[in-house]
């Protein structure tokens, strides 16, 4: 196989070398990255400037640097190659999940392979200020959750969340809750106004969700999609006797027949004048 990595940690992060690691045993592959942390970049694309790629030395990988987004690194990398199997994102510095899937360039990274036709599948795990993850002891569980989604070549987005000490692995849907967002004023060293923006969640995490499994010490597997259609409100919406498209569709049909209208007045009016 052919198994592209990146991540939104930049680089030289100690996550993506050990993904490129695990994932070796499974295929050749390739490392295009930022250049430097892209966290909570979302899936944000460079378009008023030039991107360049840069080879660098590591390990043993083939690997380059990008001074741009996850997902510019992606289409650059997928461009470069030609043909990739898969993308591999990660291993995040910090957990994604749930809401989190919005704004986090991990997921960016896994969500542009599939916007491009491929897989993608992002890994994150949990970080303290004290120490860095212990990725030699999360290894076995990154191998085995490449050896459940590599055959399942149906799952084209993937996200997955490793805590500290997995006890196993557990299929899980999207984390959705609700919080309470406030502003915090406060005032830099020479005296400016800033603002600090602080969220404390109103409700705890529900069972079967990703956050509950990593909470409750499993790795969480959870297949998401890029069709963002809520297809119950559209169910709704189109049973409705008169919808906004059926009252856009009536006012055309009437401008037009007021337009064939005048038309035809005028043509008759036309040809008494001649």
């Amino acid at each position: 196989m052919r198994i592209l990595v990146s991540n939104d940690d930049g680089v030289y992060s100690p996550g993506i070398a050990a993904l490129a690691k695990a994932a070796k045993r499974f295929g050749e592959v390739r490392i295009v990255a930022p250049d430097v942390e892209q966290s909570s970049m979302g899936h944000a694309i460079t378009a008023s400037r030039p991107l360049r790629l840069k080879r660098i030395h590591l390990d043993s990988f083939e690997a380059h640097r990008v001074n741009g987004t996850p997902a510019d690194c992606v289409a650059l990398g997928m461009h470069r190659w030609g043909h990739v199997d898969v993308v591999l994102s990660g291993i995040n510095l910090g957990l994604n999940l749930g809401n989190s899937c919005w704004h986090s360039g991990t997921l960016a990274a896994a969500k542009q392979a599939a916007l491009l036709g491929s897989r993608g599948i992002a890994f994150s795990t949990n970080v303290s200020d004290s120490r860095e993850p212990d990725f030699a002891a999360l290894e076995p569980y990154v191998v085995r959750v490449f050896q459940l989604l590599l055959p399942i070549k149906t799952l084209s987005l993937v996200n997955v969340n490793l805590p500290e000490k997995p006890k196993g692995i557990r299929w899980t849907r999207q984390s959705v809750r609700h919080y309470d967002g406030k502003v915090v004023p406060d005032k830099d060293p020479a005296g400016r106004p800033i603002f600090w923006f602080t969220v404390t969640p109103l409700e705890g995490a529900a069972e079967g969700t990703d956050r509950w499994a990593v909470e409750h010490g499993w790795v969480s597997i959870t297949p998401l999609r890029l069709d963002l259609t809520d297809e119950s409100d559209l169910a709704r919406a189109l049973s409705l006797s008169d919808t906004p498209a059926t009252k856009v569709s009536r006012k055309r049909r009437q401008r037009r027949r007021s337009s064939s209208t005048s038309s035809s007045k005028s043509k008759s009016s036309s040809r008494r004048q001649k």
